[in-house]
C-alpha cells in the first residue's frame, strides 16, 4: 500500500512539473508574441476605412516579423485626444504621419518621444544611405537639440510650384484679350473683365475680376513685386539673396499693396475679399455661372469645381523689376519632418525602425502615395510606374487617400523620379506636374523647414500672435482704404515695439542652425 502511495506521489509530481513547463512555454510564447506586436496610431482626414495600411505597410511588417495593430483617429477627434496623450495618457508605441504632432508638440514634450539616432546605423540602412547623400533630409530629421525624434519624408510626384493663379480663358476669348504677361497688362485685363459682360450672361455688373481662392489673396496678387510667400508654417518668411526676410516689412510688399489698393479702388477686386466666409467664397468660385475671373489655388479643379474647364494657369507676371515670380516652397510642400515618432511606451524600438526603414525605397514610396501594386499603381518591366485609374466612382485624389498613407508617413525619392511616373487616367497630380514643368524655372529659394528650440517655440507663440494680428489689420485697411505709404514708418515702429527684432533673431538663429546641420551632413 505504501509503495502504491509513493508511486502516485511520483506521478503527481511529474504531472505537476509537466504542467509547469507547459505554462512556462505558454508564457514565453506570449511574451515573444507581445514583443513582436506594436500599436501604431495615425490620424486621417476622414473615415475612409482600413485599406490605407492593408497593402504595403502590413506586408512590410510581415516581412519584418512584426504585427502592427493600427489605431486610426479622425482629425476631428484628434485635438482632444492629443492633449490627453501628451498629458500622460495611454500612449501607443508609435505615431505615423506628420499630421499627428507639430514641432511645438515634440520639442515641448521630449520625454514622450525617444531619440532615434542611436538605432539608425544598425537598423536603418536605407535611411542611413539617404541622409548621407541628401543633407536636406538630415537637416529635417535633426531637431534643435541635436537629436532625431522623428523621421522625415520627401514625397514623390510633387511639384516645385506651390499654389497658382488661374484665369478664365473663356472670358479672355470672349473679349478678344491676349494672355497678360506683365502686371500692368494683368491690370488691363481685370479692367476689361469689370467693364464688359465677360461671362456672357447679359449682365455687366456681376463679374468679379479678382476673387479669393484657397490661399492668401494679397500675397498672390502682389507676386509681381516679389512676395514669394511659402507655406503657412513659415511665419511669412522668405529668402532674399539667401538672407531670411519677413515679407510684411519688405519694400516689395509695400509697393505691391499700394498697387493692389489702386486696383481695389477701381473695382477690380472682390469688395468682400476680407469679409466673406468659406461658403460665400465657394458660391462665387463654383456657381452655375462663373463670376470670378482670377483666383489662386492648388489646381483649377480644386479651386473652381465644375467650372474648372474654363480656367488655365496664369503665367508668372513680369513685375516692375523686370522679373517674374511664382509661389514656391518645395521644402514645406514636398518634404516634411516627424513623419514617424516612437514613444516612451515602446519596448523594442529597433524592430519598429527596421520595419519603417523599408518605407525608404522607390517602390515603397510610390505605393504609400497612390496605393499598393495592382491597386493604386503598377510597376512596369522597364522600372517605370503607371498610376492606375481610380475605382468606385472616386476622384483620383480620394482613391489615393483611401488606399495609401498618401501625404503621411516616411517616403523618399531622388530628384528625377517624377519622370518615371505616368498616369492612365485624368489626375490632379498629373495636371499639377504639367503646370510645374512650365513655371518651375521661375522658382527662387524659399525659407527652409527649420527646427526651433522649446524656448524659441514659446517665444514665437507669444510674439507672432500679436505681430500677425497687427499685420493683418493693417493689410486689410491698406488694400481697401489706402494709406500704406503714409503709415509705413509708424507701422515699422509699432512692430519693433511689439517685439519684431526678437522675432527676427529667432528666425535667423533657427536658419543658421539649419544651415550648420546641412553643412555637417555634407562633410560626413
Amino acid at each position: 500500500m505504501m509503495k502504491m502511495k509513493k508511486n502516485i506521489t511520483v506521478i503527481a509530481s511529474i504531472m505537476a512539473l509537466g504542467f509547469l513547463a507547459l505554462s512556462c512555454n505558454e508564457k514565453t510564447a506570449k511574451v515573444e508574441q507581445n514583443e513582436n506586436e506594436f500599436e501604431v496610431a495615425t490620424v486621417r482626414w476622414a473615415d475612409w476605412g482600413e485599406a490605407y495600411h492593408t497593402g504595403f505597410p502590413d506586408s512590410a511588417a510581415k516581412e519584418a516579423g512584426i504585427d502592427i495593430k493600427w489605431k486610426t483617429i479622425l482629425n476631428s477627434d484628434w485635438g482632444d485626444r492629443r492633449a490627453v496623450m501628451l498629458a500622460g495618457g495611454d500612449l501607443p508605441d508609435a505615431f505615423m504621419g506628420a499630421i499627428c504632432f507639430s514641432e511645438s508638440d515634440v520639442m515641448t514634450n521630449v520625454g514622450t518621444f525617444i531619440p532615434l539616432e542611436d538605432y539608425i546605423d544598425e537598423y536603418m540602412p536605407n535611411f542611413k544611405k539617404i541622409i548621407s547623400e541628401d543633407p536636406k533630409m538630415l537637416s529635417l530629421a535633426t531637431s534643435s537639440d541635436g537629436h532625431i525624434y522623428g523621421l522625415p519624408s520627401k514625397k514623390p510626384c510633387r511639384p516645385v510650384v506651390a499654389n497658382q493663379l488661374f484665369i478664365n480663358k473663356v472670358w479672355l476669348a470672349r473679349l478678344g484679350l491676349e494672355m497678360p504677361q506683365t502686371y500692368k497688362e494683368f491690370e488691363a485685363v481685370l479692367k476689361a473683365f469689370k467693364e464688359n459682360d465677360a461671362n456672357g450672361n447679359g449682365k455687366t455688373d456681376d463679374e468679379i475680376p479678382y476673387g479669393r481662392g484657397y490661399t492668401d489673396p494679397v500675397m498672390f496678387f502682389t507676386l509681381p513685386f516679389g512676395t514669394t510667400v511659402g507655406s503657412d508654417g513659415t511665419y511669412l518668411m522668405t529668402l532674399k539673396d539667401n538672407v531670411p526676410q519677413w515679407l510684411p516689412i519688405d519694400e516689395g510688399y509695400k509697393k505691391g499693396v499700394q498697387w493692389m489698393h489702386t486696383c481695389f479702388q477701381n473695382g477690380l477686386i472682390d469688395p468682400e475679399l476680407f469679409t466673406q466666409d468659406e461658403s460665400m467664397r465657394d458660391a462665387k468660385l463654383m456657381g452655375a455661372t462663373p463670376v470670378v475671373g482670377v483666383a489662386a489655388g492648388w489646381t483649377a479643379d480644386a479651386t473652381f469645381g465644375a467650372n474648372a474647364w474654363q480656367y488655365v494657369p496664369l503665367p508668372p507676371l513680369q513685375g516692375p523689376d523686370g522679373k517674374r515670380y511664382i509661389s514656391s516652397d518645395p521644402e514645406h510642400w514636398n518634404y516634411s519632418r516627424y513623419e514617424f515618432v516612437i514613444t516612451s511606451a515602446c519596448k523594442n524600438p529597433e524592430k519598429l525602425l527596421a520595419w519603417v526603414d523599408k518605407f525608404y525605397t522607390d517602390d515603397a514610396s510610390i505605393q504609400n502615395f497612390y496605393g499598393s501594386f495592382g491597386i493604386g499603381v503598377d510597376k512596369n518591366e522597364d522600372g517605370t510606374y503607371s498610376v492606375l485609374p481610380p475605382q468606385n466612382g472616386q476622384s483620383a485624389d480620394t482613391y489615393a487617400w483611401v488606399n495609401s498613407l498618401r501625404d503621411f508617413g516616411p517616403k523618399y525619392v531622388k530628384d528625377g523620379f517624377n519622370s518615371r511616373v505616368s498616369y492612365l487616367a485624368e489626375n490632379g497630380d498629373a495636371a499639377k506636374l504639367a503646370l510645374d514643368a512650365s513655371f518651375s524655372s521661375y522658382a527662387t529659394p524659399s525659407y527652409p523647414n527649420v527646427s526651433y528650440t522649446p524656448e524659441q517655440i514659446n517665444s514665437l507663440a507669444l510674439l507672432y500672435t500679436d505681430l500677425s494680428a497687427y499685420v493683418s489689420t493693417n493689410q486689410a485697411t491698406w488694400v481697401t482704404k489706402g494709406g500704406i505709404l503714409e503709415q509705413w514708418d509708424s507701422y515699422l515702429s509699432t512692430l519693433k515695439a511689439m517685439g519684431l527684432e526678437k522675432f527676427l533673431k529667432i528666425e535667423n538663429d533657427a536658419f543658421n542652425t539649419y544651415m550648420q546641420n546641412a553643412a555637417k551632413a555634407q562633410k560626413n
